[in-house]
């Protein structure tokens, strides 16, 4: 059987062969790749079955040979022995002096050798040796090239040593097939291989120049990819290879810099940048040798690129250079008796640019500074050199100058070298200037503070801060004075920027200087807040009391601050809690804030947050249940502090100072909080002496104010990292289900429902969690049924809805449906609308992922996929007086849906969405005007078949008695000219026509997006656009 089986084989193979060669079936290569593999013929059978055609006298019938040989190679040449592999290239290095209709068949199959591991030493450079005498690389098509470059790649990425022993031969090999070269595929391989030249130290012998010419002709790349290029090769792509190649040794130098110059000189601003770019890049391997020669040429050049451009591309370009210039000189190594070419260089450049500097209102002031600037920057060396030339004339110059602008013009350019100060660290006071000028900078920067000028001293404000940021620089008493004018201009400048930009300066600098800031900023704060505490409630003392919390606030950037400023704060709500006048509340939300911007900082250290933790959370617990139980037995007591504003302030505070606990720290304050609310146990609250029980959770009119409480609880709880155990919480769970749905304050009611549905989105997966939504479910059905609280059920119904759809539970899409019902009811149907947007955007308080809630990745795709086409089909089914509805809640989905996604369903929806155009809701056509706007920018081709209904409604819209809609409306129109102009031009003029109405609208806002709108439907169509 074995016997018939060998000749049935080859006579397969010589059939499949015949097939190829002269019946020209290309898919026949792939059965003998197939039948070499599995071993049914041999290498030596296939070139057997080869002979007549490769001895054949017909060129064409040659290479039809070689390519099935080739292309078999190629799929099966990791199989080859070594003996086959050295048959097979001296077969096919005799092959290259062939027809030149076989060469392109031979590379391949030389292509597929160079990958074989069995390669015999001396083979490559065989190989090599042939295809440089052989071959003219350039007379071949893209393809066979790139086969060259390929063989080449291959050899010196396996056979390095080998190519090395060729010496100089191997590069001037190279170059003759590289000369020439034009299509951008073949050259990013080609320069990839230069580059591989160079940084493996292959030898280049003479042909140094050569190797430069045959890439740097390329420089400046100038190549536009053609449309719907396939291969996605970019110009960016060939600038940063080339780039790669010319910055890759410092041998180039001689010849690339003078290449570098001529570009910068010319008037292509593309050339300008790539050689400006090549500069920068080459700076980092060059010393002082290859850029001796050419220097005063570069800074020629660099400085009249960045006096004279008009490009801000050009000009930032030229500064990096310039920087990289500095900081190669300043890396080179000086001997005894060579020049110091950073120091010959640096001269030159303060010579040309020094004397503009006394010229604040001059054009070249800030070209030069920004010069000198890049200088500097590039080393210590660098920097003490400029800045011991430039700092004292700038302070002589700021002293020269009265005028405020100018002296904010000098005083800018001051910070630019005293932020380059900054950089170096810290000063050694034998070579620092700036420390030699510690009392005339101080001076000049203080001087700056006490302006008039706004703008003045903001700049002295940025000065001062990096000032401080020395260390070592401002003395202890020049440390107070800063202390003194931060606070004087916190809160006793008009200009509110003054003010703002001072309370950020004492943030950074707190941290470096504890001390000086808790022990005389915080002192004057609180004295300020006490002082007016005392005297009347006029709008001044309003806002100057605001200015002390914030600047409180602000300055707590260290834990020692923050233990100073924390008791203030509390001290300062205590005394406002107690004041009776009409402000309190706004006040009490004033110090909340405060307290909040406090613990947002202190979130970064855990001992600051667990200190602020146990400081805050109990005193404000104890001043509320304070002030519920005085609400139910002097009424006019606790009233501020129970307002829904103020504790919707105090939500934030609590929350903040819980999600970055501990799990160990968060479970031993939880164990406090709960019991507080179930139990009455207020043994931990500071002052805890209160005149009757805390009974949020018992029934009773008294204790209506007790139960708003609730909303602090909501933060506290649901802020809790997950694995934080929470005590007694199935009765927790139990009472807020009961007071969310019988509660008659919306408040109440709402915080209840939000409170249960954090905890619900983060119970463990179980028989308690489904018995707890078993009770929910049992609560809310009824609810919404019949009765007096059917509000708080839909409002508890979609609290946990969204608890479940974060968390992907089962039982939210039966809540979904049971949602979708009601947006045909009709007492219950818009808020059950209105529902939607709940669902699907992110609460501030509770369910998001700051507060640790189980959100999964894109839930809102999944709540899209499952609910909109009910959404759709109940809109079709709906009667006319609720159908509004159903197009509000598909609006708002569609509104929080990422628009990638929106844009693939957008042709099923669009005509829904501008149906919900002419809905006379306003809130619909918001949510709709607002899914539109980004549709018409992402997918124009879709939303311009619709041009003339859109354009209809957007105009319609625009005079609507909403101002929210005419701005969104106007947005669309504007949003309009991004579809295709042809589609566009026919409604031109009448959309021009009737934006005219709205430029007039008596609100700015609407006025101003009227004005934007118009403009670009003027110039629709116009040339360039």
């Amino acid at each position: 059987m074995a016997g018939t089986g060998v000749p049935a084989a080859v006579a397969a193979l010589a059939a499949s062969v015949r097939d190829f060669v002269t019946g020209q079936q290309d898919g026949r290569a792939a059965e003998v790749a197939a039948g070499l593999k599995d071993g049914s013929w041999t290498v030596l059978q296939l070139v057997e079955a080869l002979g007549f055609c490769l001895e054949n006298t017909d060129p064409r019938m040659r290479g039809r040979g070689i390519q099935l040989l080739s292309q078999v190679l190629l799929q099966c040449y990791s199989l080859l022995q070594e003996k086959e592999v050295l048959h097979l290239v001296l077969f096919y290095e005799n092959r290259l002096q062939d027809h030149h209709l076989v060469i392109p068949s031979v590379l391949q199959g030389l292509r597929a050798l160079s990958m074989c591991e069995v390669l015999s030493p001396g083979l490559a450079v065989s190989v090599l040796k042939a295809i440089f005498q052989e071959v003219h690389v350039q007379s071949l098509l893209q393809l066979d090239r790139h086969t060259v470059y390929s063989i080449i790649t291959n050899f010196m990425g396996t056979r390095e040593e080998e190519l090395k022993g060729l010496g100089a031969d191997f590069t001037f090999g190279f170059i003759q097939v590289m000369d020439g070269e034009k299509d951008p595929r073949n050259l990013l391989v080609a320069f990839q291989i230069v580059r591989d030249l160079i940084a493996k130290n292959y030898a280049l012998g003479p042909f140094v120049e050569e190797l430069f010419e045959v890439t740097s002709c390329y420089f400046p790349i100038d190549f536009t990819p053609p449309p719907n290029d396939p291969h996605g090769i970019q110009r960016e792509d060939l600038i940063l290879s080339l780039r790669a190649v010319l910055a890759s040794t410092p041998q180039f130098a001689e010849f690339l810099l003078p290449l570098l110059i001529e570009k910068m000189d010319s008037d292509l601003q593309s050339a300008k940048l790539d050689a400006l770019q090549t500069l920068t890049a080459c700076c980092a391997i060059y010393g002082q040798k290859e850029l001796q020669e050419f220097l005063p040429s570069l800074w020629s050049s660099l400085r009249r690129e960045v006096f004279q451009t008009a490009s801000e591309k050009v000009e930032a370009e030229s500064l990096a250079a310039l920087h990289a210039l500095s900081a190669c000189l300043s890396r080179s190594v000086l001997s005894s008796d060579t020049e110091d070419l950073l120091d010959s260089f640096l001269s030159s450049i303060l010579q040309d640019c020094r004397h503009h500097l006394c010229e604040p209102d001059m054009k070249l002031v800030w070209p030069s500074a920004k010069i000198l600037q890049a200088a500097a920057g590039a080393s210590l060396r660098a920097c003490h050199h400029v800045t011991r030339s430039v700092l004292p004339l700038l302070l002589e110059q700021y002293t020269k100058h009265p005028q405020s602008s100018q002296r904010r013009t000098i005083l800018e350019m001051l910070l630019g070298f005293l932020e380059l100060q900054q950089k170096w660290g810290h000063m050694e006071e034998e070579e620092s200037t700036l420390l030699s000028l510690q009392a005339p900078v101080c001076s000049v920067v203080f001087s700056a503070l006490t302006d008039p000028s706004v703008q003045l001293q903001l700049v002295g404000i940025r000065a001062l801060t990096v000032l401080g940021s020395l260390r070592g620089f401002l003395s202890p008493s020049d440390l107070e004075l800063v202390v003194d004018h931060l606070i004087r201009l916190a809160l006793c400048e008009e200009d509110s920027q003054s003010s703002e930009a001072a309370m950020e300066a004492a943030g950074s600098l707190a941290p470096m200087y504890p001390k000086v800031f808790s022990g005389r900023m915080v002192p004057r704060l609180e004295e300020e807040l006490q002082s007016e505490q005392e005297e009347e409630s006029s709008r001044d003392h309003c806002s100057l009391r605001q200015r002390c919390l914030q600047a409180l606030a602000a300055v707590s950037t260290h834990t020692s601050i923050v233990r100073e400023t924390v008791p203030v704060l509390l001290q300062h709500l205590r005394k406002v809690q107690k004041g009776s006048e009409a402000g309190s509340a706004q006040d009490i939300i004033s110090v909340c804030q405060s307290l909040h911007r406090v613990a947002l900082r202190c979130q970064q250290d855990a001992e600051s947050c667990w200190y602020y933790h146990q400081t805050v959370v109990p005193c404000l617990l104890a001043m509320a249940v304070q002030a519920a139980m005085q609400e139910s037995t002097h009424p006019p007591l606790g009233k501020a502090l129970l307002q829904e504003e103020v504790l919707a302030a105090m939500v934030p505070v609590i929350s903040a100072a819980t999600t970055h606990l501990s799990p160990e720290l968060a479970a031993q304050s939880v164990s406090h909080v709960v019991p507080l609310f179930l139990n009455g146990e207020v043994s931990f609250l500071p002052q805890n002496s209160f005149p009757c029980s805390f009974q949020p959770f018992q029934d009773g009119e008294c204790l209506e104010t007790q139960r708003r409480l609730v909303a602090l609880l909501m933060a506290f709880v649901c802020s809790l990292p997950r694995n934080v155990a929470i005590p007694q919480q199935e009765w927790l769970l139990r009472e807020l289900l009961a007071l969310s749905c019988s509660c008659n304050c919306p408040f109440t009611a709402t915080t209840a429902a939000k409170c249960f549905a954090g905890l619900v989105n983060k119970h463990p997966a179980g028989q308690q969690l489904d018995e707890i939504l078993q009770l929910a479910v049992n609560r809310i059905e009824p609810g919404l049924a019949e009765g007096p609280h059917r509000t708080q059920a839909l409002t508890l119904l979609l609290w946990v809805t969204k608890a479940l759809v974060l968390r992907y539970h089962p039982l939210s899409s039966h809540l979904t449906d049971k949602l979708l019902g009601l947006l045909s009811d009709t007492e219950l149907g818009p808020a059950a609308a209105n529902g939607f947007s709940l669902l699907m955007a992110e609460a501030p308080d509770v369910l998001h992922k700051g507060c640790h809630a189980d959100v999964r990745i894109m839930f809102r795709q999944r709540f899209f996929t499952d609910n909109v086409p009910k959404l759709v089909q109940g809109f079709h089914g709906a009667g006319p007086d609720v159908k509004a509805n159903y197009l509000k809640g598909l609006s708002h989905v569609l509104n929080h849906l990422p628009k990638p996604v929106l844009v693939t369903e957008l042709p099923t929806l669009l005509s829904l969405l501008l149906e919900a155009l002419s809905c006379s809701d306003r809130v619909v056509q918001l949510s709709t005007l607002n899914c539109l706007q980004p549709l018409l920018l992402e997918a124009p081709q879709i939303m311009s078949l619709h041009v003339d209904t859109l354009v209809t409604k957007f105009l319609s819209l625009a005079s609507s008695p909403t101002m929210a809609v005419r701005i969104a409306a106007l947005r669309c129109a504007h949003a309009l000219t991004s579809l295709p102009t042809i589609a566009l031009l026919p409604y031109k003029a009448r959309v021009i026509r009737a934006l005219a109405k709205p430029l007039d609208d008596k609100k700015r806002l609407v006025r101003k997006e009227a004005v934007a709108a118009r403009g670009e439907w003027f110039l629709l169509g116009s040339p360039g656009r």
